[in-house]
């Protein structure tokens, strides 16, 4: 059984269809859960009656909405859904079948919603460095098991930053870091169309620099909506 695990800080103007991918979702086994996290919006309003459990929480935290829905989770495989992220239809029966006990985290070939070049060319170079392992981050999309989860100690709950990357690192000791391109999700780019791309991808590189040699729990990452 798949637990699919979605935060949601102020997402009502995408949760909506984010749900509704997921309600066509050719796959028998799977629960939705969504964290709606210090909203001041409709989020939990939309979630209502669209997911299988709804938790809402006054203060807004990534890391502790993921890491209660983890827990409160029914099914053995984890798949941590970004707000504004769409599965594609057949995307649940797919990593069903091709995520193994082998792999320990993982994600799927990632789409930009935007059909600009220099979008497709960012996201052709990000699926092909999580293909090769260059970096085993995320498209939206976060797959792991529940007991390597829970044993690895979940999010780093102070970190908003490059959270994917170092639980990733952690659940290495657990088994590979799988991708896998048969299976996608169309992802907002929001944060690409307000901030610009090369001072967004000059802020990646300052924060991956940082990571390897400075602490990231300060670095407080902007809500765009």
């Amino acid at each position: 059984m798949i637990s699919v695990i979605i935060p949601a800080h102020d997402e009502e103007r995408y949760l909506g269809a984010t749900l509704e991918a997921l309600r066509r979702q050719n796959c028998g086994r799977y629960e939705v859960i969504v964290v709606a996290n210090g909203c001041s919006d409709r989020t939990a309003e939309v979630a209502e009656g669209r997911c299988h459990r709804l938790i809402v929480l006054s203060r807004k935290g990534l890391g502790v909405a993921r890491n209660l829905g983890a827990k409160l989770a029914r099914g053995e495989l984890l798949l941590f859904l970004d707000a504004d992220t769409l599965l594609e239809p057949m995307a649940l029966r797919v990593i069903a079948q091709r995520f193994t006990r082998a792999s320990a985290a993982g994600t799927i070939r990632g789409c930009p919603d935007v059909r600009r070049a220099s979008l497709r060319l960012v996201y052709f170079l990000k699926n092909l460095s999580h293909r090769l392992s260059l970096h085993p981050g995320s498209s939206g999309v976060m797959l792991c098991w529940k007991d390597q989860f829970l044993l690895g100690g979940g999010f780093d709950e102070a970190l908003e930053v490059r959270e994917n990357s170092q639980l990733n690192r952690r659940l290495k000791r657990y088994g590979a870091y799988q991708y896998i391109g048969e299976a996608s999700a169309v992802t907002s780019m929001r944060r690409y169309e307000h901030c610009g791309m090369w001072p967004l991808a000059w802020l990646w590189l300052k924060v991956w620099l940082q990571s390897w040699f400075g602490d990231l729990r300060q670095r407080h990452y902007e809500t765009i909506r």
